[in-house]
């Protein structure tokens, strides 16, 4: 029996680009970035950060006042998670329908929770001595809050729940909800994610890794110092085609296949083999031979570790065929968004499979020796016949998604 197809029928996003895929996109194809100073002292350095603090819930218009009432206080996890999953089911038609209530799952991928909420507390308790800390600050800082106020705003009663693999967290949420429609346990998933994680906390933590860049992203140049993080939301709606068609639904594009994989070897230093063995099974479970033309959308952080290592897999795996593929590195535009970056890659390069144009890579300083590939790094003209987007996270954990034109 063949399984039903997959389609795209929804997009939203936030990010360091902008609020919405529109600006989102048009930033990203146009070859400008969101890297720039951090705003507070207290947190030097440089990131791609929201422009407005998010969590004000009048961001929400239109929006039922109880509902939102019954969300509580919100984390700038769950607010951008909000926002995006908002837009998305907007832009798929979905608001009010019967489907939402019972034919619908939502999974998030997220990478740490609710920064923001927590060193709140943390603050209040070790920083200014006091005994108690907000009551909602479990409730509002847990990695399922994300999930949890997205089914109470959008009225969804079917399965909903955040997966964490680090920054391959929404690309298993998309593959994972592209498997539950084609078992037929669904017929519409919200899927993508989100991460809020532009703290004094969590960025001393990265500092102290010393895998942030002082300047910015350059994947696979010459003179890239490291990552630069991100953070907002990136959320799709996927449907069953028969669910789509019958709806009569605009469609993106098809989520093709999903290949993972676990290196079970180190924490932050990423093994060729393993990378490899989850591009090969998603061309595998796409049906997609390895030198069709394809929009390779990387993982590409600019640390040192990575990119030599993401470069080998694919002259490994592709071959003489590589020069048949464009490669692209988005982060050089958002930064990194850890959980939600995956799906942000996704959605940027689907639009890019879509449209023809896919977006160059940014702050680029030539090719380094151990990092040779076909990246675009001016705006072009590039007709692939599908999307493969990769997912290298810490922890060898290793997600790729396949997309393909409707």
């Amino acid at each position: 029996m063949t399984a039903p197809r997959v389609l795209v029928t929804g997009m939203g996003c936030v990010s360091g680009l902008g609020r919405g895929v529109a600006e989102n996109w048009r930033r990203a194809r146009g070859g400008d970035g969101a890297i720039r100073a951090l705003p507070s002292p207290e947190a030097p350095g440089v990131a791609a950060w929201a422009q407005d603090p998010p969590g004000d819930k009048a961001r929400f218009p239109g929006v039922d006042a109880d509902r939102l009432r019954r969300l509580g206080r919100l984390d700038p996890l769950s607010a951008f998670a909000l926002e995006a999953g908002i837009e998305a089911v907007a832009d798929a038609g979905l608001e009010g329908h019967p489907s939402l209530a019972h034919r619908t799952a939502i999974l998030l991928g997220c990478g740490s929770g609710g920064n923001a909420t927590i060193e709140i507390a943390y603050e209040r308790l070790f920083g200014q001595g006091q005994a108690k800390v907000h009551p909602q600050t479990i409730p509002s800082s847990m990695i399922a809050a994300p999930a949890a106020h997205l089914s109470m705003l959008l009225g969804v009663h079917g399965p909903a729940f955040t997966l964490s693999s680090a920054c391959a967290s929404s690309a298993h949420a998309l593959g994972e909800a592209m498997h539950m429609i084609r078992a037929g346990r669904t017929d519409v998933v919200i899927a993508g994610g989100a991460e809020a994680c532009l703290t004094l906390g969590s960025l001393t933590g990265w500092r102290s890794l010393g895998v942030l860049a002082p300047d910015t992203c350059r994947p696979f140049s010459q003179g890239r110092k490291g990552m630069v993080l991100g953070e907002g939301a990136a959320v799709l709606v996927l449907e069953s085609e028969s669910h789509a068609l019958a709806r009569g639904a605009m469609v993106y594009g098809e989520l093709a296949g999903y290949g993972l994989s676990s290196d079970a070897g180190h924490m932050t230093a990423p093994d060729v083999a393993g990378i490899a063995a989850a591009i090969v099974a998603a061309h595998d479970d796409a049906g997609l031979a390895l030198d069709a033309p394809a929009l390779y959308s990387s993982h590409g952080t600019g640390t040192a570790l990575n990119d030599p290592a993401e470069t080998a897999a694919l002259q490994r795996l592709y071959g003489g065929s590589l020069a048949r593929h464009r490669v692209i590195a988005t982060k050089s535009a958002h930064g990194h968004m850890i959980g939600a970056t995956a799906a942000m890659e996704f959605l940027l390069g689907l639009l890019a499979l879509r449209e023809g144009t896919p977006p160059p890579v940014l702050n680029h300083l030539g090719p380094a020796p151990d990092c040779d590939l076909p990246l675009v790094l001016q705006p072009q003209a590039f007709e692939a016949e599908a999307l493969v987007s990769a997912s290298i996270a810490f922890g060898g954990l290793n997600a790729v998604l396949i997309g393909r034109r409707a």
